[in-house]
């Protein structure tokens, strides 16, 4: 078994997904433009599959509010340096909630903020997970 997908909610899924494509080279594999607005958004790598949606019964969490330690995608940084993704992500509107650190494995990791709220976690591993 592997994981399918793994789905969060949005106030604005259509706008989510531009940006994620835009901002963070996900594809948008599946659509839909009407309620409840699903999105599903391919990585870059063309592995790990995320849908951004929004039920009217089930409203998005306030994710400005929750520690990013919660909930959060995380983001392999590979093709550019942590601090060039980071400078070009906040350019775009995102938004830092935790400082960068280095872990005692020699990982490098920020948390920041899409423009929504949504917590987005940029890792540059040592050693790939993988």
């Amino acid at each position: 078994m592997r994981i399918e997908h793994i789905g969060y909610p949005a106030g604005q899924p259509a706008q989510v997904a531009q940006w994620y494509g835009q901002h963070l080279g996900f594809r948008i594999a599946r659509s839909q433009e009407q309620p409840p607005y699903t999105h599903f958004l391919v990585d870059g790598a063309g592995q790990g599959v995320i849908e951004i949606y929004n039920y009217e019964e089930v409203p998005p969490p306030d994710y400005w509010r929750q520690d990013p330690l919660l909930l959060h995608l995380a983001i392999e940084v590979e093709a550019e340096s942590i601090e060039a993704a980071t400078e070009r992500l906040l350019a775009a509107g995102a938004t830092v909630a935790k400082a960068m650190v280095t872990t005692a494995a020699g990982d490098r990791l920020i948390m920041l903020r899409d423009p929504w709220g949504f917590p987005l976690q940029l890792a540059s591993r040592q050693v790939s997970l993988r």
